[in-house]
């Protein structure tokens, strides 16, 4: 023991400070964020590194050599969770892009149909299916699950085509049914002056939370019915902004009013 005592100097008090320390900070920064953990970690490891290799701390060199030869397989164990959660984190990130690319193009697509059919007085009846099913309420109905387009829906709402007169659904971005009869409104209070695809619109999301689109043979005008209301001569603005409230899910206004040609 002794022995040992007259051969330990300053030098090794040093390097042994020296490993301790590194020991110490590098755990301290598994307590923070994945990138400034890599960081630090790397940095230190380096500095640490070359710093031993020209100062003859033997322990310390030893020690970071080892780390330096396993330092993928270290690391890989040591952030494994936050390696997993980054690449789910990036997953997840893919997937909302995608649905939102999704969702912007479906609504381009309502808002130029329904602008053409309004510009050609092609009276058309559409509805977004929300949270509430509405397969208890539709009757009738022609299977199609297709992609929303404006050539589609133009198409189907052509006067000579034999389903022209239902209304089409809408629902999670894909074209499910059309030539669908919907349950007319009660409402007396209704104007006479709407027709029977308004009294549907009306009817139905009297009954759901669906938000269903109008557009009129008779003066060319495009509505959109919400919880037994009638905006009536929607521009196209408000057209997408309701229409893209509506296809993410979120709570729609409740401040429409009943309006009248």
């Amino acid at each position: 023991m002794p022995a040992l005592l007259d051969s330990f100097t300053l030098l090794d008090l040093c390097d042994i400070l020296i490993v301790a320390a590194l020991i110490y900070n590098f755990a301290l920064y598994l307590k923070k964020e994945i990138a400034v953990r890599l960081l630090a970690f790397l940095l230190v490891f380096f500095v640490a590194f070359y710093f031993s290799l020209f100062s003859g701390f033997s322990s310390t060199s030893w020690l970071l050599r080892n780390i330096f030869s396993s330092s993928l397989l270290i690391l890989a164990i040591i952030f494994q969770g936050d390696i997993r959660r980054a690449f789910l984190a990036l997953g997840r990130s893919r997937v909302e892009a995608h649905v939102r690319d999704e969702v912007t193009e479906t609504v381009e697509e309502l808002t130029k149909a329904v602008a053409e059919m309004a510009q050609k007085r092609i009276g058309a009846l559409i509805v977004i299916v929300r949270q509430l099913p509405i397969d208890h309420l539709v009757e009738v109905g022609t299977e199609i699950d297709a992609k929303v387009t404006s050539e589609l829906l133009n198409s189907i709402f052509l006067p000579y085509s034999p389903i022209h007169d239902g209304a089409v659904i809408i629902q999670k971005g894909k074209l499910t049914k059309a030539g669908c009869l919907l349950p007319l409104s009660q409402n007396p209070d209704i104007s006479k002056s709407f027709g029977t695809r308004h009294r549907a619109a009306l009817g139905l999301s009297e009954l759901v939370d669906a938000l269903v689109m109008v557009v009129s043979e008779e003066t060319g005008k495009i509505s959109l019915v919400h919880e037994g209301k009638i905006n009536y001569d929607i521009d196209q603005p408000e057209i997408r902004r309701m229409l893209k409230k509506a296809l993410d899910g979120k709570r729609l206004p409740k401040t429409a009013i009943a309006g009248e040609p």
